[in-house]
């Protein structure tokens, strides 16, 4: 199996299990966290395989190159920037409602967040 082949297979699957919370966040902060992910990716996933910190096979590589990093490097970023704003949003829900819909700062009903810490 190729990484292109498993990182189709992995992204596919966060967006469907994703898709339900995504359509409920604000598309453009989760758009500008990928874009700056991917280009952060570029620069430096390009210095990182420039130096010799590591190399693809190429049996594993489809062999196309952005300016350095081979295409299936850009993956990650792009499952990150979706699996993280959607992990954060799923996990708050979770907290809150333990809390019993308490405030968002993490204070409870008699005492400060402070308090919670210390117990």
């Amino acid at each position: 199996m190729t990484n292109a082949v498993l990182n189709v297979a992995v992204l596919g699957v966060l967006l469907l299990v994703c898709a339900p919370v995504l359509r409920r966040l604000r598309g453009w902060p989760v758009v500008w966290t990928v874009v700056h992910l991917l280009v952060l990716t570029l620069v430096f996933d390009t210095l990182m395989i420039e130096v010799g910190l590591y190399a693809y096979a190429p049996s594993k590589i489809l062999g196309v190159y952005l300016w350095g990093a081979p295409i299936e490097d850009f993956a990650y970023p792009i499952a990150a920037g979706i699996g993280m704003p959607v992990l954060w949003t799923v996990l708050g829900r979770r907290r809150r409602s333990a809390e019993g819909g308490g405030s968002r700062h993490g204070a409870s009903a008699t005492g400060s967040a402070a308090d919670e810490v210390d117990e």
